[in-house]
């Protein structure tokens, strides 16, 4: 069966790598992203490395109208996505007694409905197929807590919760849904190994055992892969 990656909220950093990886293994791959104007290297280089196909469609995360469009765009110009890779996040600064709960929503909108907008547009489809991955993005953000920018713990707490209620939800119906707590930054002097990330995307779409609804990166020597 042919793959189509669907990216959302598709970047130049880990949104890149992930698409690049799954176009070596000649995917088809749509992104999703605020301006399609500033994926057109992005695009270019992913039929040089091997793409079946690429489609790129604009839309804000946060305008669930918009994103719905932008996913049914994708749908019928590349086929029903087999992995979605969802990478919303809004960095929202302030403190829980001075932060507006209009941040606080922003955060909210970009990280988690944004995400229950695409499983809800692309998640059928595979179950029909019994067929396909989900991979969350998220953050260690999640289990420390924060007096700076507290509304991103929030929004990858919420995230979590969202993607273990949807590996329930399809248990059975051959549906990967899987959350990935990333422990560290993506860019900068210090940041972490996208393509690493990438890679392990790649392999929890592909393993032949399930994966479990939490993983780490880098991982952790534990029991299961849980952070903490």
């Amino acid at each position: 069966m042919s793959e189509v990656l669907v990216v959302v909220a598709a970047g130049p950093g880990l949104g890149r790598s992930v698409a690049l990886r799954f176009a070596r293994e000649g995917a088809a791959v749509g992104l999703v992203a605020r301006s399609a104007d500033a994926l057109d290297g992005l695009v270019a280089e992913l039929g040089r490395t091997g793409a079946a196909s690429v489609a790129v469609a604009a839309a804000d995360v946060s305008d669930d109208t918009a994103l719905r469009a932008a996913l049914a765009e994708l749908t019928g110009t590349l086929g029903a996505a087999t992995a979605v890779v969802y990478n919303g996040s809004a960095y929202v600064e302030g403190p829980v007694t001075a932060l507006p709960p209009e941040r606080l929503r922003l955060a909210l909108d970009v990280g988690v409905v944004g995400a229950l907008v695409t499983v809800q547009e692309t998640v059928p489809s595979m179950r029909a197929a019994g067929r396909g991955t989900v991979v969350l993005t998220g953050s260690v953000a999640a289990d420390r807590a924060s007096t700076s920018a507290p509304a991103v713990g929030v929004a990858k707490a919420a995230l979590r919760s969202l993607a273990r209620s949807l590996h329930k939800e399809v248990a059975g119906d051959g549906v990967r849904v899987v959350s990935v707590t990333i422990d560290g930054v993506l860019a900068g002097p210090k940041a972490l190994d996208v393509d690493e990330i990438a890679e392990l995307y790649w392999d929890l779409h592909t393993r032949v055992e399930p994966p479990p609804d939490l993983v780490g990166f880098p991982a952790r020597p534990a029991t299961r892969p849980v952070p903490g």
